[in-house]
């Protein structure tokens, strides 16, 4: 069981060096890999109404990864990082060239985060009204 506990929260971690790093450099990384072009970001399907899907994914992942890492303990200190995070990686789109805030982002991310957050608290829900 350590095993797989270290495994989870290294996954975790490298996920979230990855996803800074993929937040904060200037242009698209996966854009400059899959089309030869910084300028052009790939979408995992096409966007809806008011979110991005991409955000939405990626914060979602990275919520799962978190949870397998951090189920018994932290679980408030996982969800204020994953929240904060959020909102600064957004933010820092202010002042990176090639990058943008949006709104629609940022509520990608807190929904990826959110959806992880509630199917948490039902399942320990319904864990505690089976015991």
């Amino acid at each position: 069981m350590k095993k797989i506990s270290f495994l989870t929260k290294t996954l975790f971690h490298i996920s979230n060096i990855v996803l800074i790093s993929i937040y904060l450099y200037p242009g698209s990384i996966l854009g400059w890999f899959f089309y030869g072009d910084i300028r052009i970001q790939p979408q995992l399907n096409s966007n809806f109404s008011n979110f991005s899907p991409n955000h939405f994914y990626a914060f979602l992942i990275l919520s799962l990864l978190g949870i397998g890492s951090y189920y018994k303990d932290k679980i408030k200190d996982l969800f204020l990082y994953l929240f904060f995070i959020s909102i600064f990686l957004e933010l820092c789109h202010v002042i990176i060239p090639l990058r943008n805030f949006e709104y629609k982002d940022l509520i990608s991310n807190f929904l990826g985060v959110i959806l992880i957050f509630l199917l948490f608290k039902f399942n320990n829900f319904l864990k505690n009204k089976n015991d």
